[in-house]
């Protein structure tokens, strides 16, 4: 089939009146396991904590729900939607449910925003969780995550994502010249951020040397360059200025963050079918366009200041710099190993910790860097990781090997 053309928003920012804010925010705790809380806990105890954030008493103002969650049988419930839009108290009202592999909470996101920016409706709670962790045994979990890949073409030949990972950083080591010690810094640095977040999973102190002598995994991968399995949930409450100013008392307490641009990018499923072109994430690139253009960026290392990416593996963050244009193609791992992303660096980059030490409960994943980079715009967030005069923020996930990609851009006016 003929390649489809280079496709561009219908509108920029500006020409939309009902763009979306951050009405409020709320987590649970990022763990190895929350033993005891099945998921319809954990999502009552992050909306419990996003109605405190808003000045709610209950959810009897949001008229839409949408659920965000990875899969049905790391839950071990099938329709896990309609019961967690029920347990919340939100029945009669509408609800959908998203799925895109490890993209599906910043996909929710995406579809939360359309339906405020169309009008369908004025607030929408958009919900995400997941109990993938210790709850889960290794061999389930390696089988789910492997049924994500081709069923035909790719898991009945031993194919897995970490497998997949692995080739596209060895390619990007063999043209660029990135090197083991380069993306360690990645691993280092994001598990350091975590210890600035009450809400992380493993924060570590850690040093490069560290990352390079912990147990191989799929070479050039280690056991530190993996991102982690977890329990949790997380909830934003999107919804227009003027519905926000009327409904939750917080809300002018603090400066408005809009959410405010939104890109959504695809490749092959089979990484095999981009051969050669294996270095770098193709999807990634069609979605930081979309939203670029979207958000009238054309200098993003100037114009983003913070950024929360999707570091699954360490060497990923080092090809996400390239593709979303804040270095240039082939120099992710030199700007990662001079510090250009650290805390104090140019560009703050995983100042939650990210995947690798904050935790990834999958469904919440993409929700949880919304609510970092709101925080930071808000500048609510522990001194030690506060990217300094933070105005406008970028989260950046993706599915299987950004199979699926998503980028969504979040900016304070005040």
């Amino acid at each position: 089939m003929r390649r489809a053309t280079n496709w561009y928003p219908r509108a920029e920012v500006s020409s939309m009146p009902n763009l979306p804010v951050v009405a409020a925010v709320g987590s649970t705790t990022i763990a190895s396991e929350h033993r005891g809380c099945n998921a319809r806990d954990l999502l009552a105890e992050a909306v419990l904590d996003c109605l405190a954030d808003a000045g709610l008493d209950d959810l009897s103002p949001v008229e839409h729900g949408l659920a965000s969650y990875e899969s049905d049988h790391f839950n071990l419930q099938m329709t896990l939607g309609a019961i967690l839009q029920d347990t919340i108290g939100m029945t009669p009202k509408p609800s959908v449910r998203v799925e895109g592999g490890g993209a599906t909470g910043a996909l929710a996101l995406r579809t939360a925003w359309a339906h405020i920016v169309s009008g369908l409706c004025d607030s929408i709670l958009v919900y995400g969780v997941e109990k993938n962790g210790r709850g889960v045994s290794s061999r389930t979990a390696n089988q789910l995550f492997a049924l994500s890949a081709d069923v035909d073409w790719e898991f009945m030949i031993g194919g897995t994502y970490t497998g997949f990972y692995a080739a596209m950083i060895r390619a990007h080591m063999a043209k660029y010249g990135a090197t083991e010690e380069q993306f360690a810094h990645v691993a280092v640095r994001n598990r350091r951020n975590a210890g600035f977040n009450p809400i992380a999973q493993k924060p570590m102190d850690i040093t490069v040397d560290d990352v390079l002598a912990s147990l191989p995994i799929a070479e050039p991968y280690k056991l530190l360059d993996c991102s982690l399995l977890s329990d949790g949930a997380a909830c934003v409450l999107l919804a227009t200025a003027d519905w926000a100013r009327a409904h939750c008392p917080r809300f002018s307490e603090r400066p408005p963050v809009y959410f405010s641009a939104s890109g959504c990018g695809t490749d092959t499923m089979r990484l095999g079918d981009r051969y050669p072109a294996i270095t770098n994430f193709r999807a990634k690139r069609e979605a930081a366009r979309q939203a670029y253009h979207m958000a009238g960026i054309s200098q993003p290392r100037a114009e983003i200041d913070v950024a929360e990416l999707y570091d699954s593996y360490s060497g990923v963050e080092i090809q996400a710099v390239e593709d979303l244009g804040f270095v240039a193609e082939g120099q992710g791992g030199p700007a990662v190993a001079d510090g250009m992303f650290d805390l104090d660096g140019d560009m703050p980059v995983n100042t939650s910790g990210g995947l690798l030490g904050r935790g990834a409960p999958v469904g919440a994943t993409g929700i949880l860097q919304a609510i970092e980079v709101t925080q930071q715009l808000w500048e609510s967030v522990d001194p030690r990781r506060q990217a300094a005069g933070a105005r406008r923020g970028l989260t950046d996930t993706h599915a299987g090997i950004a199979s699926i990609s998503v980028v969504n851009i979040f900016e304070r006016k005040d």
